[in-house]
């Protein structure tokens, strides 16, 4: 490998260039902003790994706020220049304008749900008491914030339904506040708890207070890249300061662990959750709230996941991947718990998530990365399959134990999310909510797709293009992907790739090794020591596409977001030569110091450390800002990253695109395109997205020599809803 402090730091300076110079669509990348070095180096057992553009992790300093600006300046000047952008919006912008509902939940005698009228920044949450009233407005966050910045980020009722715990979080930020509202007054009560970071709550069952999870608040509030450690639990008393809440439990000496704390349905036990960084393996321990008992005990060795599903007095029925990497369901009494029988054993498709409802188990499966549902009685009988619209994804089942109904919601490639309403008697679904916004099946193909990676491992690809396409090697083709922390990518439909599909161009998301779709041991062989396996499925799908005539290297572009960031950084950085353009967006870029910021620590679960001299080498080998290689000839490449992303910090992205714009070699543009006021992309607004999301097809529309079809935005296409019940809000 070529030596990173060599490499960069004989870059220098690139020469200043007038602040109003635009790059022009070809010309050559000799324009870019002046990106200083520094002479910083880090020694990581025994290797010197240069850092020249460290000082770009300072976000509040004024020069990395001056480089921003001129960065923003350049990306927006050579969009500005691309004839199908104004199209791409104006179509993106009709598709976008439907309404939208998310899947009602039943507490108390009250229906609860999200809706968005279709250009809505935030969606707004309504109550009613039946669910196919009407509704009233509960809680709009569009009146939080003038930009739409300020989003909801999670709200939790009550067992009677009658107050609503809601976090609040601004600019797409991790950390949120949670309040507290009164239901059916709409009152706000004075309860405002602060520094919550990856918690929900959790009421009791009297109403009167709630458990959640906090850090200590920083010394530098305003620091919001400082790391976090040593989270703990806490009960809330309704109407009491934050400061009298009481502390539930902590581990002062373990700073990683991280804890989250739910209340069984009978409302007898506390559980208390116990992770390490993003690990599947956690312990539980449970406090008898009847005997205000102590914290006891239950799963303590980490050696397997263990969600508790439901109980009946001291028998948990617990789902787990113990001795069964796709997981099963089993029971144990917690009075003797060493002794566990299962109930649903393991099968040949990856178990992701059981509910208990009408006195039964409703388990989710992926079959080939698409969604399977079934039903089990107590005693693990299986009862029978719900019968889905479609090949698909389906999520949703939420409710109490003794309810006979649920809903949940359905899409696919060319389905907009549906929302269903299920009788667990009889089992069948009816239709309850439907967007009015319809997409020919007809007009698209789909297909699921198996190809060879560099290993012989099959993996599968899902691949969705216009009816009647032309193999003929010259199709724009949007290559995604993600590939770690057990994440499963499922078919779904989407506004901004529909656009894309309607622009001519193939969609296809592979299904990596790191991804959840086949259990375990499919996650584990894309982590860690075997994290190259990702990058290589990647080519190989690069490769398969270009083979089978979708598409050839000057029509390939790829994506990825967060993990899938540090894909696409990786995938550009190994073979160049492989790809047409890139949007790596809010990448994990910087694999020697990712853990040094706020939640990073918690991935080395997934990536190792740099600190482990064993993990050390694969980490340098691949890291995407460290293989940034002088006199290359990289794809046109747009980093995308929010400025006050604190999950994954911006400097990662800044970073990456200083070394990028100083190593190309040729025409080839290499941009960042930074969205101010935004975090990692949760909260983040309607009118950001559509912005961001026009931004990325004109880049790839112009750099994979697209020819966007003639009238493409000119007008929308009619759209007629699904036929729906008369008397729901659908209509």
């Amino acid at each position: 490998m070529i030596q990173f402090a060599p490499l960069l730091l004989a870059l220098g300076c690139p020469k200043p260039q007038p602040a109003d110079q635009v790059l022009a669509l070809s010309a050559p990348t000799s324009i870019y902003p002046e990106t200083r070095t520094e002479d910083v180096v880090d020694d990581f057992h025994g290797t010197q790994v240069a850092d020249p553009y460290r000082w770009l992790e300072d976000v509040d300093d004024t020069e990395v706020h001056d480089w921003i600006a001129a960065q923003n300046r350049l990306t927006q000047g050579y969009l500005g220049q691309i004839e199908e952008r104004e199209a791409i919006r104006a179509r993106m912008t009709e598709l976008w304008d439907y309404e939208r509902y998310s899947t009602p939940s039943k507490k108390g005698d009250h229906y609860f749900w999200s809706y968005n009228n279709g250009l809505q920044n935030q969606s707004v949450m309504y109550v009613a008491d039946g669910p196919k009233d009407e509704g009233r407005v509960l809680l709009d966050p569009n009146t939080l914030s003038e930009d739409g910045t300020v989003a909801l980020s999670g709200t939790w009722l009550s067992k009677d339904g009658t107050k609503m715990a809601y976090g609040v979080s601004d600019a797409g930020s991790d950390w949120k506040t949670i309040r507290v509202m009164d239901v059916e007054t709409g009152e706000q009560l004075s309860d405002e708890l602060s520094w919550v970071k990856f918690s929900g709550a959790s009421w009791d069952h009297t109403g009167d207070g709630f458990y959640y999870s906090r850090y200590d608040e920083p010394a530098d509030p305003d620091d919001f890249e400082a790391i976090n450690y040593f989270q703990k639990v806490y009960y809330h008393q309704l109407g009491a300061e934050q400061s009298a809440d009481t502390l539930v439990y902590e581990r002062p000496d373990q700073k990683e662990w991280g804890f989250g704390a739910s209340v069984t349905h009978d409302g007898r036990y506390l559980l208390v959750y116990n992770r390490v960084g993003t690990d599947n393996n956690n312990r539980v321990y449970y406090k008898d709230l009847k005997k205000n008992g102590a914290v006891t005990d239950l799963f303590v060795d980490f050696d397997a996941g263990y969600s508790v599903i439901g109980n009946d007095k001291t028998v948990f029925y617990v789902e787990t991947d113990k001795d069964a990497p796709n997981s099963k369901l089993m029971k144990v009494d917690i009075r003797k718990p060493s002794v566990q029988t299962d109930l649903i054993p393991e099968s040949e498709d990856a178990l992701k998530g059981c509910n208990l409802l009408n006195e039964q188990f409703v388990c989710r499966y992926l079959h080939n990365a698409q969604t399977q549902v079934k039903i089990f009685e107590l005693d693990g009988t299986h009862v029978r399959d719900v019968e889905l619209p479609g090949i698909g994804s389906a999520g949703g089942w939420g409710g109490e134990r003794e309810d006979s109904e649920t809903f949940y919601s359905f899409t696919s490639f060319t389905t907009p999310g549906t929302v269903y309403r299920y009788d667990m008697k009889t089992g069948e679904s009816e239709l309850f909510r439907a967007p009015a916004v319809s997409m020919d099946p007809e007009a698209f193909e789909v297909k699921q797709t198996w190809y060879e990676s560099k290993d012989g491992t099959q993996v599968p690809m899902f691949v969705v293009h216009k009816a009647g396409l032309e193999l003929d090697g010259t199709n724009p083709t949007y290559l995604y992907g993600y590939g770690g922390f057990n994440i499963s990518l499922t078919p779904y439909y989407s506004t901004t790739n529909r656009v894309w599909l309607e622009m001519g161009g193939v969609i296809a998301i592979a299904n990596l090794r790191g991804g959840g779709e086949f259990g375990n041991a499919w996650h584990d062989a894309g982590k860690l020591e075997n994290k190259q396996n990702v990058f290589d499925d990647f080519h190989a799908a690069a490769e398969y596409l270009t083979a089978e005539g979708y598409t050839s290297q000057p029509h390939l572009g790829i994506a990825g977001g967060s993990n899938g960031g540090l894909l696409v950084g990786a995938a550009i950085t190994q073979r160049p030569e492989l790809y047409g353009a890139a949007l790596p967006n809010v990448g994990v870029l910087d694999m020697l110091r990712f853990n040094k910021f706020t939640i990073g620590w918690a991935w080395e679960s997934d990536y190792g450390s740099p600190e482990d001299p064993e993990m050390f080498p694969t980490l340098y080998a691949y890291s995407p800002y460290h293989n940034v290689k002088e006199g290359t000839a990289y794809p046109p490449t747009m980093v995308t990253t929010g400025d006050h992303d604190d999950r994954v910090v911006p400097g990662h992205s800044f970073k990456f695109a200083a070394a990028l714009q100083a190593a190309q070699t040729g025409p080839n543009p290499v941009l960042i395109r930074i969205n101010t006021r935004a975090g990692h992309g949760a909260g983040k607004p309607t009118a950001m997205i559509i912005d961001e999301h026009t931004d990325r097809w004109a880049f790839l529309a112009r750099n994979l020599d697209m020819t966007v079809p003639d009238g493409f935005g000119a007008t929308a296409e009619p759209t007629e809803p699904a036929e729906a019940p008369a008397d729901t809000p659908a209509e």
